[in-house]
């Protein structure tokens, strides 16, 4: 009976040891507009609590992960990500795609595995709580503001939006520019009203197709601050050097915008972001590549202005706030199942070089960064169609009620076979393509997610098809798990 007792007392104390030192890895998840990150988040959850098929995550090829499952996270201030409201919609009757999140959401999975350490077994260590943090791009941009006095902030974004790509979007916004003076006394509906108009000036260039990398993000998806005067503030010229007079609008601005870093950007920073230990960024390439030269453009300006937030070089500014926390970037190209199978590599070529150019420019160092080409849920499977004496790879799948190519507009209901168009092998042919081509050169269509098999009693959940979301779990949390 001692014996039983005495083993039964060395069980507890290890599972409690082992819950006591069980690592986590704080994964953080965002995407430039229209990138697909709450599809990301459902599928990759989904696929590791069901066991789904990931032949290319080290750890599950090797036959080493036994379960995983969902725990409660450790933030209790942080709203749980909706994981189980996400995948209804994505398994429903018909399936449909969830709506994007608009606020930073969190998620913790516990993934079991068989250490090959020896010492991690004895002590019960083969644990890892995978701690997901969803956030929205736009908070990822306003990170550089940190580091910007508001003369800088306003001399970037005049310049942005003289650009022959903004111009006409921006014009009221500086039409009322050119017509108010920084030095008049400061006034509130003078404050809304130009506001306003440079709201109104981001919201377009994010309807033209364009990832918008102008700050401030809260201005996109205020929140409960919709109206305070805390996003109630607007880039304006100001003499250089000089500092507005106290009392004019020149001075208003610039205390609003130095609240706006205090009360939001920074919160953001040190109570979530410095907190990550791996990040991936969803990119929407296909979009921009299909949109023209103005969204490559701004995919371009976005990819330096992302380096430039998880540069950790050891000279940098932003390494004397960040350090080395984030050892490990992960840039994907969303919505490879938009082309066949061929053009994969493509696609993930033509990021990598884009990622490539701005690593570059951003003078990183330190981190791990890489890019691939993936779909979180694949919603089409290939097909060849004759047409003309000739062969072509298409795609086949359920195109989104409304969605149009040429003269045909689909129901959203019937299957239809689709040619995507080729990419070039060479990336850098791809984006000197894009940059002359007309908008929608690609034949692009949004599919309706995949129609899952029903559940039967005993038998094992499907799991969502994807495209490479193993390579990516592997990149992010492999070497974590061994």
């Amino acid at each position: 009976m001692a014996e039983h007792t005495s083993l039964d007392t060395f069980r507890t104390a290890q599972l409690l040891l082992g819950d006591y030192l069980t690592p986590s890895v704080r994964l953080g998840v965002t995407g430039l507009s229209r990138a697909g990150k709450t599809v990301f988040i459902t599928a990759l959850v989904r696929n590791l609590v069901t066991g789904g098929r990931l032949p290319f995550f080290t750890p599950d090829a090797e036959g080493r992960i036994i379960r995983a499952y969902l725990e409660p996270q450790p933030d209790d201030s942080v709203p749980r990500f909706d994981y189980e409201a996400h995948l209804d919609e994505l398994t429903g009757d018909p399936p449909a795609w969830p709506d994007s999140t608009r606020r930073i959401s969190e998620l913790r999975v516990t993934i079991e595995y068989r250490s090959g350490n020896p010492w991690k077994r004895a002590l019960g260590l083969s644990k890892l709580h995978l701690d997901i943090v969803d956030y929205p791009g736009e908070w990822l941009i306003d990170l550089p503001l940190l580091a910007k006095s508001y003369d800088e902030f306003s001399s970037e974004a005049l310049t942005l939006a003289a650009d022959p790509s903004r111009a006409a979007m921006a014009k009221p916004w500086l039409d009322f520019l050119a017509g108010t003076d920084p030095g008049a006394a400061e006034n509130e509906q003078i404050a809304l009203f130009g506001t306003k108009l440079y709201v109104e000036y981001l919201k377009a260039l994010r309807s033209s197709g364009a990832q918008v990398t102008l700050p401030p993000g809260r201005f996109l998806l205020p929140g409960d601050l919709d109206g305070s005067p805390l996003l109630t503030f607007f880039p304006m010229p100001l003499m250089a050097g000089t500092s507005p007079q106290r009392g004019s609008l020149g001075a208003m601005m610039a205390r609003r915008y130095e609240s706006y870093k205090t009360q939001v950007v920074r919160p953001f920073f040190s109570e979530h972001f410095s907190r990550l230990n791996r990040q991936i960024v969803l990119v929407d390439v296909l979009g921009s590549l299909d949109q023209g030269s103005g969204a490559v453009a701004e995919l371009e300006r976005a990819m330096s202005g992302v380096l430039n937030v998880f540069r950790p070089g050891a000279n940098s500014w932003w390494s004397l706030i960040v350090g080395r926390k984030i050892d490990k970037v992960l840039f994907a190209a969303t919505k490879a199942d938009h082309l066949h199978a061929a053009h994969h590599d493509r696609l993930a070529a033509i990021l990598k070089r884009i990622v490539d150019d701005a690593l570059l420019r951003a003078e990183t160092q330190g981190a791990g960064v890489t890019a691939i080409a993936m779909a979180a849920v694949r919603a089409t499977r290939e097909a060849e169609v004759k047409s003309g004496g000739e062969t072509l790879p298409c795609l086949k799948g359920v195109p989104l009620k409304g969605e149009r190519i040429g003269d045909v507009t689909f129901n959203g209901v019937e299957e239809a076979a689709i040619f995507p168009g080729d990419l070039p092998s060479d990336p850098a042919d791809a984006l000197d393509r894009a940059r002359t081509a007309k908008p929608g050169s690609l034949s692009l269509v949004r599919f309706r997610p995949p129609k899952l098999p029903p559940r039967q009693p005993g038998v094992k959940e499907a799991a969502l098809p994807h495209i490479r979301l193993d390579r990516a779990l592997d990149f992010l949390i492999a070497d974590y798990l061994t």
